[in-house]
Formats: C-alpha cells, structure tokens, sequence
C-alpha cells in the first residue's frame, strides 16, 4: 500500500504526551478520533423507539478503534432527539426510547472505546435543519431559513422556528438527558456538536439565526443556548466527577453572513471562561463543505483550519485544544503543536483506512497514513470511501479478525479497486435516486468487496 510519507524523520514522541483536562481526567497521548457519521445503527419506521440502537457493526468498529492506542475516542454523531437526524441509522439518546437494552448496548460501546486506554467520549447532536426532509419534514432550528440543495439526493424540510419554551424542552433538556445517559452506561465525557451546520451551530451562525429575542442577534444572544446546556449538564454532572464536556466548533464557515474567525474567536474566549474541558477546531457546512484544501497556501501544512486556529489558540489556557482535518504525515502533526496551533491531533477518514493508525505511529513503524487514489479534495467520494470501509471494519470483532485491526478493509491506494468501487457507486448512485424518488430515508452505507489491504 502507498502512503503520503514513507520516511520517519520526525520524531513522533511529542504525539506520545499526556493532555491533562479541566476536570481531572488525563489522556494517554495527543490523539482523538474524530466523530465520523457511521449509519449503521437501527431505523425502525414502525417502532419509532427501538430508532438508533447501536448494531454489532458499530460494537464491533469500536472494537477495532479501542485497539488503536487512541488518547480519546469520539464516537460518530448521536442524536439527541429521534426525529431530527443527520441521517437515517443515527446512534440515539432520547428518553422515549430508554430501556434496558439501549443501556446495555451504549455501555457495552464504551467498554470496547477503552480497551486499550483511550477515553470514550459521545459526541451528542442535533439535525435541526439538516435532518432529511425522508426523516422529518418540518425539522426544528433557530429559524425558518431553509437549506438548499439535496445530499445523497434527498432535499431538506422548511424548518420550524423554535419557541423559548421548546428551546427548553426540546433541546437542553434532550442534551442533559443523553449526557446524563452517557455518564451513567459508562462514557468518560461528551461532545456538544456547534458545527459543520447542525442545530447548535444554527444558532450561532447569523446565517441561519434571524431571531430577535434573547437567542438572537449578538454573538452572545447566539451562543446563549450552548452556554444554558454546559450549566444545565454542569448541574446533574459537576466536573468534580471528572466527566468532560467538550464541544466542537467552526473557527471559520466560508460563507456570506456565516460565522467569521473573528467571531469564533470570541466564542472560544467564552468557552474557556465557561470551563469547557476541550475544544475541537473544525470549519464548513453542508452549504460550503471545508474538508478540502481551499488554497494553496494550506497544502504543505496539512490541516484544513491551521491557519484559522492560529489565531483562535492565544484565548485558550485551561481548555484543550484538539484541531481535525487535514492531518496525514507525523511531520505536520507535530509541526502543528510544536507551533501552537493546537494541544491535540484529530484523525478521520485516515483511520478509516487503518484504525489502529496512532499505535504505528507512536511505535515508530509509519510517517503517515495510506494514500488512496482517490481526489482528497472531492469530500463526497472519499467520505462515501470511509463509511464503506467502516462497514468492512464492522463485519467481524478484533478477535474474530485475528487481532489485526485492518483486516477485511478494502485498499483504497490500490487503483484497481477504486475502479472497482466507482462501478459499484454507479448503481448506488441509482439505488439511493430510487429511495429518495420514493420519499423513503436512506439507511446504510455502499457494502463493497474490494481488494483487501496487505
């Protein structure tokens, strides 16, 4: 297999170092697995409460991960409420659907992420107006402003403002619950998702905020309903437990109107003064997708945002910093916080491709991650790549894979297999056309057999 980077002449040990959080709790090393959407949990149309049951195929990914040598592990997007989804086949944490087996099977979860050392972290979300028009036709959001456009050819509802009073019980007390949740099946902490567009993010993006009440307008009316639900987590889960509560937020969002680097700056001034254990550094939205390199400038440097968490970093001092997208070669990875920029490392489709990625790093034994033959500047074909080798990953537990952590993922730095695979999408792309021709939600990734790594 190829890879960006063939020879080790950095050092990786800073990569090795502990990160201490707020709350007491300590990582083995710099490395967080990224939250990446895995849609493969349960979509059951005529029992909405069994919705977003994890599967063996998420249990046994984890599995895979939990043996990677991780400092924290994300898990991908949960939603809180179960009818504004990122997608059909959502993890979910809603008091409708609490019982026994949800319970077991999220604690189950978070004793696979920590096999190894790793902290298990749940990024909590919210769709708002994201969710597919297939899952919900009038979403919630901090307004009636309608996304544009389709993904996976499916469009988006109008959504529905929130009232002050809904704003309460339909999304701080649904954080609080799935936190709450969270803390008592066994996760070390969780993340508040305020970016790339979702809910929280609607409310602080001016774009997508046209209020006039207490949630609208300032920088502080926007980002007031964030601020209510750490209090209200804070409330029933002190950080004298040593539970983390992180959130994840856009340093820039590249659109007309959309939150600016000035802004997140001072978001991120009040994160910090709030006592957010940790920070995640992203960018985008649906409507601008940043996962890419936007100029040249940024190439050699690796990561998507570097220059962006550049000037956010000086308002951090007791909150930890992680930055995601773009990281491939340990030289840029330790570039980046031997410069500041950043505390910790976040992985996402690199590790797809080889799940226990930071254990060869750390070890010495690789300089980067594989390198597909694939356009990394085209988001749509390499994420659908990540969500197809996440399903090979989770046909089968570390064990029955013989403890080899990229057994039966597909080599995607082989040219003959993207090949392979670009066919396969071809009657995908057909398949997914005809379920949203039939105004049916889309559950499941593209299952594809491809030649498997060496």
């Amino acid at each position: 297999m190829k890879r960006f980077c063939e020879n080790l002449n950095v050092s990786p040990a800073i990569l090795g170092e502990h990160l201490k959080f707020r709350s007491g709790r300590e990582t083995q090393n710099r490395f967080l697995k990224a939250a990446l959407t895995e849609r493969v949990s349960t979509y059951d149309v005529e029992n909405p409460k069994k919705h977003g049951l994890p599967t063996d195929y998420i249990l046994n990914l984890y599995d895979k991960w939990g043996h990677g040598k991780f400092g924290t592990i994300l898990t991908g997007n949960v939603l809180v409420d179960p009818t504004n989804l990122e997608s059909a086949g959502n993890a979910i944490i809603f008091k409708e659907g609490d019982g026994e087996e949800r319970r077991s099977l999220f604690s189950q979860w978070a004793k696979n992420i920590k096999q190894d050392g790793a902290l298990a972290v749940v990024q909590l979300s919210h769709g708002g107006r994201q969710t597919p028009v297939t899952v919900e036709q009038n979403p919630w959001s901090a307004s009636d402003v309608q996304l544009a456009g389709e993904r996976r050819f499916t469009p988006f509802g109008k959504p529905v403002p929130l009232t002050v009073e809904q704003i309460k019980t339909e999304v701080i007390d649904r954080f609080v619950f799935a936190a709450k949740f969270a803390y008592e099946t066994g996760f070390d902490g969780v993340e508040l998702h305020a970016a790339h567009g979702y809910l929280l993010a609607q409310f602080t993006s001016p774009t997508t905020n046209k209020r006039t009440d207490q949630y609208g307008g300032s920088i502080a009316n926007r980002q007031r309903i964030i601020l209510e639900i750490y209090d209200a987590i804070r409330e029933v889960i002190p950080a004298s437990t040593g539970f983390l509560v992180g959130i994840k937020t856009n340093s820039v969002e590249f659109q007309e109107q959309g939150t600016t680097v000035d802004d997140a700056k001072e978001m991120c001034q009040v994160y910090e003064e709030k006592g957010f254990d940790f920070v995640e550094l992203s960018g985008g939205t649906y409507e601008k997708l940043a996962f890419h390199h936007l100029r040249d400038s940024t190439r050699s440097r690796e990561a998507f945002f570097l220059e962006f968490a550049e000037k956010i970093r000086p308002v951090f001092k007791n909150t930890v910093v992680y930055l995601t997208g773009g990281f491939r070669t340990v030289k840029a990875m330790v570039e980046a916080i031997e410069n500041g920029a950043t505390q910790g490392i976040g992985l996402g489709r690199p590790i797809t491709a080889e799940p226990d990625l930071p254990k060869k790093i750390l070890e010495g034994s690789v300089a980067s991650s594989i390198k597909n033959a694939l356009d990394e500047n085209d988001f749509g074909i390499t994420n659908l790549v990540s969500n197809t080798q996440m399903q090979q990953m989770g046909r089968t537990t570390f064990q029955q894979a013989e403890q080899k952590p990229t057994y039966g993922i597909s080599d995607f730095s082989d040219e003959a297999t993207v090949q392979r695979y670009n066919e396969a999408l071809k009657d995908y792309v057909v398949y997914m056309k005809t379920l949203a021709g039939e105004n049916k939600p889309i559950h499941g990734v593209l299952v594809f057999e491809g030649v498997q790594q060496a």
